[in-house]
């Protein structure tokens, strides 16, 4: 059980390369563009349900899958985090509530109300990691900590950019960027987890 969020990690990536490769088109500086542009197409463009070159989109099925086994595995982690904790506090069910509240407003990414979906769950998201953040370092996990601190600076950059437009064709690599960083805080979270309950 404790595995199943890597799981969910290894399977998002898995499917996301997928739908990178089956995706007709097209980005908000390249429309005209064949197939999936690392450097211009965020990744939030193979959800939808037609490509911005105006075709139906072939990749939306892997990444809505994608999507679904990551929420899915780190809604588990989540559940299970207070855990790693040796000294419950309200600051841990705090990282517990609004960490699977943000997970589960995430679910919903593919659906026609992005920008609302990005605002909630970016709301309850960095509320999650950086009290995640403090939590660790109050516990002893420093590198974990200064990880998390790391993700949600990003984070805000990311949230600063889309907001405001400044240095938006720099986005989708940022975003890419943020994401190698929060999975791989998840899976640092997930392995610190398994090794606790498994040798206590």
């Amino acid at each position: 059980m404790l595995r199943l969020p890597l799981l969910g990690v290894i399977c998002f990536l898995i499917l996301y390369v997928l739908a990178a490769l089956s995706y007709p088109g097209g980005s908000a500086t390249e429309p005209t563009f064949v197939g999936f542009d690392f450097w211009s197409n965020y990744l939030c463009d193979l959800l939808d349900e037609f490509a911005v070159n105006g075709e139906l989109n072939s990749a939306r099925f892997h990444a809505r899958a994608a999507l679904f086994a990551l929420c899915s595995g780190l809604v588990l982690l989540w559940f299970y985090l207070p855990l790693l904790f040796v000294k419950r506090s309200k600051l841990h069910y705090l990282v517990w509530s609004t960490g699977i509240v943000a997970l589960l407003i995430l679910f919903l990414m593919g659906t026609h109300n992005h920008d609302l979906i990005v605002r909630l769950s970016g709301l309850f998201g960095v509320t999650a990691i950086l009290t995640c953040s403090m939590a660790l370092l109050r516990d002893g996990f420093r590198l974990l900590g200064n990880l998390g601190i790391t993700c949600f600076a990003v984070f805000l950059l990311n949230y600063f950019i889309y907001e405001t437009g400044i240095s938006i064709t720099d986005l989708p690599v940022i975003q890419k960027v943020t994401f190698i960083l929060c999975l791989t805080w998840f899976t640092g979270l997930n392995y610190a987890l398994i090794r606790k309950l498994e040798n206590p």
